[in-house]
């Protein structure tokens, strides 16, 4: 005789004699109540409602369902909860804490839910650029979005700092099928695109979607120039440095940066004229490697020209490491960086160490965006499409960092990762009743981030007041 069984009805093994039984039937659950920590940071900084103003809504009012800020701000708020599929949001659009945090409840029509589903997400990830069209009811204007990240930016600083320094790098973003603007990269190995990323410290200030049949720094000179514009703009008086890997010391940004007062550091690739330069450094931290058993830097300051490509001879620090651990003799590890700031501000050993070697700390930023926030999810068929699926994650970094900054700088949290921060502060399960006063959120009680929790809805309560 067949096994009778309820397909909602889900029984364990007993504990003291008491059965296990569970079932999907709590009713109004969410498993994500710290999505009322990222509303939140949002009307501490007003992120969706000024990235909505980027884009255009030429839908009826009359027959529409969900406004352009529900829209923007559902698609942000799921990827920062770690939802990277629209096809996730046909459920996510039921759950009670995400519809309160949207500020709508209930859907005007019966056949409704608060929120919308994959279809109407679809077609705001794939608004045209520009004004809207006949078929195309939603359109973006791209400068306002590229603006935005900077503006975002210069809003998180009450005062203007005397300094910063804009971190610029290029990365690959693996793509496995026949993606508009697809090569083969050599150095990766596969097919890719190459977006260029720009930092200052945590904060997102650009994220360029490219073709990789390019060099890295292509269409770097624009972004840097835009920026800049931007920034002096609001702060006059700022001193800009520049900082990158070798692929990004090209003439052109060089040049750039000397004709417009900003400072650059840029790693410099290795050649046969830059090794004799310092050879005789080489040389004799080699003797004293060989001597202590250790490894041993020497730095050596230089005036340097290409042979044909730069217009003018450039400071160049060359490091002469010779590396001991598991080498016998110790082995060669030269390494070359030039810059426009000058020797009495920074000395060749802090040059190189404090200042060029903290650009890898934008690498990790990086795999955030990729990682935690899935910006590499560039799958759909045309560019346009997958930049703005590119925006569309960076506005979720934003987001958590802004999170981050404003809300966990006193806790555990301070320097977590989104990944981090997602997992301890926003994947919370909770009870929710509804009633004609209140939409009241039951978190589970026994979550062990609590009092992190609190601190940061306290400081972004004051930061929004």
């Amino acid at each position: 005789m067949p096994t009778e069984c309820s397909a909602d009805r889900f029984e364990f093994a007993p504990v003291e004699g008491r059965r296990v039984v569970a079932g999907f039937d709590g009713g109004a659950i969410t498993s994500d109540a710290g999505t009322l920590l990222l509303g939140a940071t949002d009307r501490a900084i007003g992120l969706v409602r000024r990235f909505a103003a980027c884009f255009a809504d030429e839908r009826s009012p009359d027959r529409v369902e969900h406004g352009l800020a529900t829209l923007v701000g559902q698609r942000v708020f799921g990827l920062a909860l770690g939802y990277e599929d629209l096809v996730d949001h046909d459920a996510l659009r039921h759950d009670p804490v995400l519809a309160a945090t949207m500020g709508k409840l209930a859907a005007r029509r019966a056949d409704c839910a608060a929120l919308a589903g994959k279809s109407t997400l679809n077609r705001l990830e794939h608004a045209p650029a520009g004004p809207p069209s006949r078929y195309h009811k939603i359109g973006h204007d791209a400068g306002l979005i590229e603006r935005l990240f900077v503006d975002l930016f210069l809003d998180a600083h009450a005062v203007p700092p005397e300094e910063i320094v804009l971190d610029l790098d290029a990365t690959d973003d693996p793509l496995h099928g026949s993606q508009e603007g697809r090569f083969f990269h050599g150095y990766y190995g596969c097919y890719c695109y190459l977006p260029l990323y720009v930092f200052c410290g945590d904060q997102l200030l650009a994220a360029k979607l490219r073709r990789s049949n390019i060099d890295a720094s292509a269409g770097a000179v624009e972004e840097v120039e835009r920026i800049v514009a931007q920034t002096r703009a609001r702060w006059p008086e700022v001193q800009i440095i520049l900082r990158a890997d070798s692929g990004f010391a090209r003439e052109a940004l060089m040049a750039w940066c000397e004709a417009h007062r900003v400072d650059y550091l840029f790693g410099l690739a290795r050649n046969p004229r830059l090794v004799d330069e310092i050879a005789g450094e080489l040389a004799l931290a080699k003797v004293e490697a060989e001597r202590t058993g250790k490894s041993v830097r020497r730095f050596k300051d230089f005036r340097y020209q290409t042979l044909d490509s730069w217009s003018c001879a450039r400071r160049v620090v060359g490091k002469a490491e010779q590396l001991a651990e598991g080498g016998d003799p110790p082995s060669a590890n030269p390494r070359f960086v030039v810059t426009s700031l000058s020797a009495a501000a920074w000395a060749p050993k802090p040059l190189y160490e404090q200042l060029y070697c903290a650009r890898g700390e934008m690498e990790n930023r990086i795999k955030e965006c990729q990682l935690d926030l899935f910006a590499d999810r560039t799958s759909t068929r045309t560019m346009r499409a997958n930049q703005l699926r590119l925006w569309f994650a960076s506005m979720a970094y934003v987001l958590l960092e802004a999170l981050r900054r404003i809300g966990l700088s006193t806790t555990r949290l301070a320097r977590a990762t989104a990944g981090t921060i997602r997992l301890g502060l926003l994947k919370i399960g909770a009870l929710v009743r509804l009633s004609v006063r209140r939409v009241t959120v039951k978190m589970a009680s026994g979550h062990p981030w609590q009092r992190d929790w609190a601190i940061a809805h306290a400081a972004l309560t004051a930061a929004a007041g």
